[in-house]
């Protein structure tokens, strides 16, 4: 059990959000609006004007073109970070010196010592950090941990993904995409995408081991990575091989359970029915997903923060991907225990050479 949230003696959350962009407009902003005892009161943006046009189109009574302003609200008991990643931490330490806890978009942070920084702060703070893995929340994924907790494939014995999709146009260099900017995002797509299937293994099967990997720019104009490929194993054993490339017109989002008894097949970014294969058959089972993806876990924090559960995606679960990650990107990055994407020129994987050892 976590302690005692500060807000536990309270009956509803009020919620403030800072950078109520795209990511707010459907997936999580209603969320905080539709799960119960909670409220969205404030949003901040900083050209005030699409603040005040977000406010008004989702019945919010407050604007800011400020954060300070928004956080400092008295209004506001929780704050909801969903900037791009590059501001995470700068909003993270806005909310933990404001002595309010703090649910901030995934990925976590640029690199993991940026998530540790959030980390000293929320715990000097005795404040909460959560982060909107919310695949640990949705009913499907939920479905499946159900299937491998309950050995429905028998014991587990490896673990296979593969994602192959080209650049989304939304992430086109030319346009400053912050998606492919290290200064943004702290690398490709691999952190965007990549993130929610690496936090849900742990969710689902413990936190990875040994974890090698590689990544290169094969295709695209971005300096950052377009592919990757990594292995690694689970705490029982199971091994596990996962792979991601952006650089083809090729479409696959397929994650594979192998396990002594059987296999359970399903698409992490879509809604396909999850098929489990085993010796008496093939069963399928299709669970829809929510309407606004983020509320089961918004449900799930502003339950935490009244002192009824626990939620399952917080700070030091999303440090754990994140650490998985920088041990995969590394090689590419020369490093990423620094502020490596202002240091760009001395990227090894900048180099149509570059052969990562």
């Amino acid at each position: 059990m976590t302690s005692p949230s500060p807000l536990s003696t309270r009956t509803t959350i009020r919620w403030g959000i800072l950078g109520c962009g795209d990511v707010t407009e459907v997936k999580s902003g209603p969320g905080f609006r539709k799960a119960r005892d909670s409220q969205l009161v404030a949003v901040m943006r900083r050209n005030g004007a699409l603040a005040a046009d977000y406010a008004k189109r989702h019945g919010v009574s407050r604007s800011y073109d400020d954060a300070r302003a928004l956080v400092n609200d008295p209004e506001v008991d929780a704050v909801y970070v969903a900037t791009p990643p590059g501001a995470h931490l700068e909003g993270a330490l806005l909310s933990a010196a404001a002595g309010k806890p703090c649910y901030v978009e995934k990925p976590m942070a640029r690199h993991t010592t940026e998530c540790d920084a959030m980390l000293a702060a929320f715990a000097a703070a005795k404040q909460k950090l959560f982060v909107a893995y919310y695949r640990r929340a949705m009913p499907r994924f939920e479905k499946v941990r159900e299937l491998i907790d309950g050995r429905a494939i028998g014991e587990l014995t490896s673990i296979h993904y593969r994602l192959a999709s080209p650049t989304p146009a939304n992430a086109d260099p030319a346009q400053n995409a912050w998606r492919v900017s290290a200064a943004h995002a702290g690398g490709g797509l691999f952190l965007d995408l990549g993130s929610h299937v690496l936090d849900f293994l742990d969710h689902c099967v413990g936190p990875l081991e040994a974890v090698h990997g590689r990544a290169a720019r094969l295709a695209t104009t971005a300096e950052v990575e377009d592919a990757v490929a990594m292995t690694f194993r689970t705490a029982t054993g199971a091994l596990g091989a996962a792979s991601w490339d952006f650089s083809t017109t090729a479409k696959e989002d397929t994650l594979e359970f192998f396990g002594t008894a059987g296999r359970i097949a399903f698409n992490i970014f879509n809604a396909e029915p999850i098929r489990l294969e085993t010796a008496t058959g093939t069963e399928q089972f299709a669970i829809p997903n929510p309407a606004h993806v983020a509320q089961p876990l918004i449900q799930l924090i502003v339950d935490d923060l009244l002192g009824r559960t626990n939620c399952p995606s917080t700070g030091e679960s999303a440090r754990r991907t994140s650490e998985v990650m920088d041990r995969v990107l590394e090689g590419y990055y020369g490093g990423r225990t620094d502020a490596f994407w202002l240091r760009p020129a001395t990227w090894p994987g900048r180099s149509s050479t570059y052969v990562q050892p």
